[in-house]
């Protein structure tokens, strides 16, 4: 008679062997190669932070072979790149699951040229809404793993029983664990990084630095911030300058999003709403002030 644990190891058997054919390796830096996942038509999609050459780049299949690959676009702050790779063909379907349940099992599966395909397995450690990484990107789920990630498991598929993609595998946004990029979140940047090469920001064209509201000037204007973005830099012609933003205004809210920090304008800005135009709301001389902003792209360097 079949025991739980042989049946859920047979489980488990089938899963990889039914997830690691569309996980590749990714040879992109020194030392040991990461892993990749089979995304669409001759497309891999990897971890950023394992591609250390952007040229003479390979990836090595479930069966062995070889293939060139180039880099189409990057986008550190996820943490994701996409990689063409001619001859390899139109992607397995493979089912997403948008919402991961806390407690529930999560299988990594990578792949190494010399041992194969390889996995552990843990469970979702941690489950949570949106949040910012440390290197400013904006991810839909925080997806945290007990799962073990090996020095070739980034850029690998994560996977649940059911063998629904969570996302993918990295291990440079967290010194804590491993964490899942969520599926939702590579769509959304592979689409940008195959339209585009990279993936936009919006651009308003100011520096700022986080202050304190005095609590008397919060009361006379009826004001919620605890803190403001105090402006520091204009940028000549850019969005803030052409709308009449002035050194040393305090930012407070954009449309009905309040402006506490930096990291509440960089969230702004990667919500979608370049060309659109923001209601900023200012405190200016002890006064409130309002200005419409059309959002701009941000440049990119070397442009």
């Amino acid at each position: 008679m079949e025991t739980v644990l042989s049946s859920l190891s047979n489980e488990l058997t089938s899963l990889v062997q039914r997830i690691s054919p569309s996980v590749v390796a990714v040879h992109a830096r020194r030392h040991f190669p990461s892993s990749g996942v089979h995304w669409g038509p001759d497309l891999v999609v990897t971890a950023d932070h394992t591609i250390a050459r952007e040229e003479d780049i390979r990836v090595t299949l479930a069966d062995g072979k070889s293939l060139g690959a180039s880099l189409v676009g990057r986008d550190p702050g996820a943490d994701l790149a996409a990689l063409k790779v001619p001859g390899l063909g139109p992607a397995a379907a493979m089912n997403t699951q948008d919402k991961p349940v806390l407690g529930e099992f999560a299988l990594v599966v990578g792949r190494s040229p010399d041992s194969g395909a390889n996995a552990s397995l843990g469970i979702v450690g941690a489950a949570s809404g949106p949040w910012r990484t440390w290197r400013g990107g904006r991810l839909e789920q925080y997806i945290r793993l007990d799962a073990m990630l090996y020095p070739n498991s980034s850029g690998g598929a994560v996977v649940n029983s059911r063998g629904s993609l969570l996302g993918i595998a990295t291990s440079a946004l967290s010194r804590v664990a491993g964490l899942a990029i969520p599926a939702a979140d590579v769509t959304r940047v592979t689409k940008e990084l195959t339209e585009k090469g990279y993936v936009p920001q919006g651009y308003l064209g100011i520096g700022v630095y986080s202050v304190a509201i005095p609590e008397s000037l919060k009361s006379k204007l009826a004001v919620q911030n605890a803190t403001g973005i105090l402006i520091l830099n204009v940028e000549k012609g850019g969005p803030a300058d052409r709308a009449g933003v002035l050194l040393g205004d305090v930012l407070i809210s954009l449309n009905t999003t309040p402006m506490e920090k930096a990291e509440d304008l960089q969230s702004f800005c990667a919500s979608g709403v370049i060309g659109k135009t923001a209601n900023a709301r200012f405190i200016r001389a002890g006064a409130l002030i309002e200005k419409s902003i059309v959002v701009g792209e941000r440049p990119r360097k070397g442009r």
